[in-house]
C-alpha cells in the first residue's frame, strides 16, 4: 500500500496537470484523461477534501469511512457551498449487503414553521434565522458511518478538526467571502467567524475557525467518553451525534436562531432523526439507476431516462442538434411532473410507481416535437396514464400558463452545494450531495458554535395547493441528488454535482455520454453541456423561464444555430461555463479496475491510488 503522502502527491498531479485524451465519438479534446486505479478513487469539491478521504482509504478505511471523512472536511473548507448546519443526502452501494440504500440527510422544517409565519410574502427567505431547516448533515454522516463504515467518529473527524484549526485560504473561497461580506454583515457571529479581523483572509494565508473546531472536538469527546464507559463503536458514534443534537451545542444553536427572530427549538433538534430508505430506481439500457425518493428531485432524472429509452440517441450522435433537442424536451416533461407532484411522502400522496412506469413514459414521449421546442409547462396525469393533466386542472395551475420566453437577468454564479463520490477495491460506492450553510446571500452562523445554518426552507412553497407546501416537521422537496448506477447488478458508478435545479440535468448528460455515446468517464464529464432554465426554480420566487436554454459555446456552431431555429431561447455561456461541477467514481465492468473523473467546471478534485 502506498503511503498517504504518496496519495496526496498523485492527487496534485491529477488535478493540476491532467493529460489530454480523445475519443472516437467526440469532436472536443478533454483537458484530463480518465483516471484508473486499483485501491481507491475519491472525487470531490476541493483537494483538501479529496486528500482527507484518500488518506482514510489508504489507512484501511472503506468508501463509506472515506465519504464521511469528506463530508466533515467539506463542512470546514467549502463554506462557500456547504457548512456543518446543512444537509447531506447520501446513497450507498454496500458490497457487504449487495444492495443500494438511501440516507435521506435532508432536515425538516421547524415544528412551528407554517405558511402563516410568512404571511404577505411570496417566498420564504433563503438566508437568516428563518431560512434554516433542521441541520441534517451530522446525523446523516453518523448514520452512514455507524451502519456501513468501520471507523470511529474521532477517526473520520480528525482531518476536519485539523482543517478547522487552519487551512490556506484559496482564491475560489476568498472570492465568495469578498462578494458576500455585505450580505453577512447583519449577523454578528457570521462576521466574527468569517471576518475575524474585519477583513477577508488573503489567498495563501491561514484561515482559522476556532469555534467550529471546538464544536467538532466536543462531538469526539462525547464519543470517547461513551467508549471509556464501555460503549460499542456504534454507541460511541451515536453519543457523538447526540452531542450535536441534544447537548449544549444544540441549545446554543437554537438560542442564537431564536434571538435573531427564528422559530427553531431545542425540541426540533432533539427529536430529529434521519432514516435509511429504499431508493427509487429505473432500468436503462442494461443499467439500473438509483436515486433518492420523491422528497428529492432525483426521480426527475429517472423519468427522463424512461422517456429517452424510446429514442435511438446513439444514432442521432453525441452533441448533435437532434440528440440535444430530444434530451432537453424530455427534461422539460420530467421536471413539469416534479413541480406538480413531488413532495415529502410523509405529508403528501405522490404517485411514484405511476410516474416511473414505462407506460406513462410512452404517452409523455409522444408530446416531444422533433422540430420545435416547447415553451409550455406540461405536467401529465400518471394515475390516468394521460400525457397531460385535464383542461380544468391546467387552467387552475398558478404561474404555469406562460408560453412567452421570460429571459431574466444573467444569474450570479451560485454558491450552492458540493458533491462527494468514492469507490473502493471491495466494490463499495458512496455518493453524497452536501449543501446549505453557504455564503451566498449571507451566511447565518449560530452564535459561538461556528456552525452556519441551512438555507433549505426556501425550497418549500407557500401556495397551500402545492404538495410541497410548508409544514412543520416536513422535508422540503430538495434539489440535492446523489446517484448510484449498477450494471448487471454490480457496482458501476457513483456520480453527483452541485447546481441546484440543474443537478439532474447535468448528471443525466454525463450518464448519456457514457451509456449511449460510449465516452469514458472524464470525457463524458468534459463534453460541452446545455442546461434548461425552463423548469420552475426551486429557489427565490420559484419562477420558470420558458424555453430558455444555457448552451456552452464549445458546442458546435451549427448545432447552436439548429437549436435556435427550433425555438430554444438560447443563453450562450463560455466553454465550461455552465455552473456545475460533476464528479464520479466507479468500477470498469470490463477490467474490474476503479476509475473516476472530475469536472474542470468549478475546479473539482480527484485522488486515486
Amino acid at each position: 500500500m502506498r503511503s498517504a503522502g504518496r496519495v496526496v502527491r498523485v492527487a496534485a498531479l491529477v488535478v493540476i496537470f491532467g493529460m489530454h485524451a480523445s475519443a472516437a465519438q467526440q469532436s472536443f479534446r478533454p483537458m484530463r484523461s480518465e483516471v484508473r486505479a486499483d485501491r481507491g478513487v475519491v472525487a470531490a469539491g476541493r483537494t483538501f477534501v479529496a486528500d482527507a478521504a484518500a488518506q482514510m482509504l489508504a489507512s484501511g478505511g472503506n468508501a463509506i469511512d472515506a465519504g464521511v471523512t469528506a463530508i466533515f472536511a467539506s463542512a470546514v473548507t467549502e463554506i462557500s457551498h456547504f457548512g456543518l448546519g446543512g444537509e447531506a443526502p447520501i446513497i450507498i452501494y454496500s458490497a457487504r449487503d449487495g444492495r443500494v440504500i438511501v440516507i435521506n440527510g435532508q432536515g425538516s422544517a421547524p415544528k412551528a414553521a407554517t405558511p402563516a409565519l410568512f404571511e404577505g410574502k411570496t417566498a420564504i427567505p433563503g438566508n437568516g434565522p428563518l431560512g434554516a431547516t433542521i441541520p441534517a448533515a451530522v446525523d446523516a454522516a453518523a448514520l452512514a458511518l455507524e451502519k456501513y463504515g468501520t471507523r470511529s467518529l474521532a477517526e473520520v473527524m480528525a482531518p476536519a478538526i485539523a482543517l478547522a484549526d487552519g487551512f490556506p485560504m484559496y482564491e475560489f473561497l476568498r472570492g465568495y467571502l469578498q462578494s458576500e461580506r455585505k450580505a453577512s454583515e447583519p449577523y454578528e457571529w457570521s462576521m466574527r467567524t468569517y471576518y475575524p479581523s474585519g477583513t477577508v483572509t488573503p489567498a495563501g494565508e491561514i484561515f482559522r475557525q476556532p469555534n467550529l473546531a471546538a464544536t467538532l472536538r466536543a462531538l469526539v469527546a462525547a464519543e470517547q467518553q461513551a467508549r471509556n464507559s464501555g460503549a460499542t463503536r456504534a454507541q460511541g458514534i451515536q453519543a457523538g451525534r447526540d452531542a450535536f443534537y441534544k447537548g449544549t451545542i444544540a441549545q446554543r444553536m437554537t438560542a442564537a436562531v431564536r434571538a435573531a427572530g427564528g422559530v427553531m427549538t431545542d425540541d426540533d433538534l432533539a427529536t430529529y432523526r434521519g432514516k435509511i430508505e429504499a431508493p427509487a430506481t429505473v432500468p436503462y439500457r442494461g443499467y439500473t439507476v438509483h436515486k433518492a425518493g420523491f422528497w428529492n428531485q432525483g426521480p426527475a432524472l429517472l423519468q427522463t431516462l424512461r422517456i429517452l429509452e424510446g429514442f435511438d440517441l446513439a444514432k442521432m450522435g453525441q452533441g448533435s442538434a437532434d440528440a440535444t433537442h430530444t434530451i432537453v424536451e424530455a427534461v422539460k416533461l420530467a421536471y413539469a411532473d416534479r413541480d406538480r407532484y413531488y413532495a415529502d411522502p410523509d405529508f403528501a400522496r405522490v404517485p411514484g410507481p405511476e410516474l416511473l412506469s414505462a407506460e406513462y413514459a410512452a404517452v409523455r414521449r409522444a408530446l416531444i416535437d422533433p422540430a420545435r421546442a416547447s415553451l409550455e409547462q406540461r405536467p401529465g396525469d400518471p394515475e390516468k396514464n394521460a400525457a397531460r393533466i385535464g383542461t380544468e386542472a391546467r387552467a387552475a395551475l398558478k404561474g404555469w400558463t406562460t408560453t412567452e420566453p421570460d429571459i431574466r437577468p444573467e444569474p450570479r454564479e451560485p454558491g450552492d452545494t458540493t458533491a462527494i463520490q468514492v469507490a473502493d477495491a471491495a466494490g463499495n460506492l458512496f455518493s453524497a450531495t452536501p449543501s446549505s450553510g453557504w455564503l451566498l446571500g449571507g451566511a447565518f452562523v449560530a452564535g459561538d458554535t461556528g456552525v452556519p445554518m441551512s438555507n433549505r426552507m426556501q425550497a418549500f412553497r407557500l401556495d397551500r395547493s402545492s404538495p410541497n407546501v410548508l409544514a412543520g416537521g416536513k422535508r422540503p422537496r430538495t434539489t440535492l441528488t446523489p446517484t448510484v448506477v449498477l450494471k448487471g447488478g454490480k457496482p458501476f458508478l457513483a456520480i453527483g454535482t452541485p447546481g441546484g435545479d440543474s443537478q439532474d440535468q447535468q448528471i443525466l448528460l454525463v450518464l448519456l455520454n457514457i451509456i449511449d455515446f460510449g465516452l469514458d468517464v472524464q470525457a463524458a464529464i468534459e463534453a460541452p453541456r446545455v442546461n434548461s432554465l425552463h423548469p420552475q426554480s426551486s429557489f427565490d420566487d420559484h419562477r420558470a423561464q420558458p424555453g430558455v436554454l444555457e448552451v456552452e459555446r464549445s458546442l458546435a456552431s451549427d448545432v447552436i444555430e439548429a437549436l435556435r431555429s427550433r425555438g430554444h431561447v438560447l443563453r450562450l455561456r463560455p466553454p465550461y461555463g455552465v455552473s456545475t461541477g460533476v464528479v464520479a467514481a466507479g468500477i470498469d465492468p470490463l477490467t474490474g479496475r476503479l476509475r473516476g473523473g472530475a469536472d474542470p467546471r468549478r475546479e473539482r478534485a480527484l485522488v486515486a491510488y
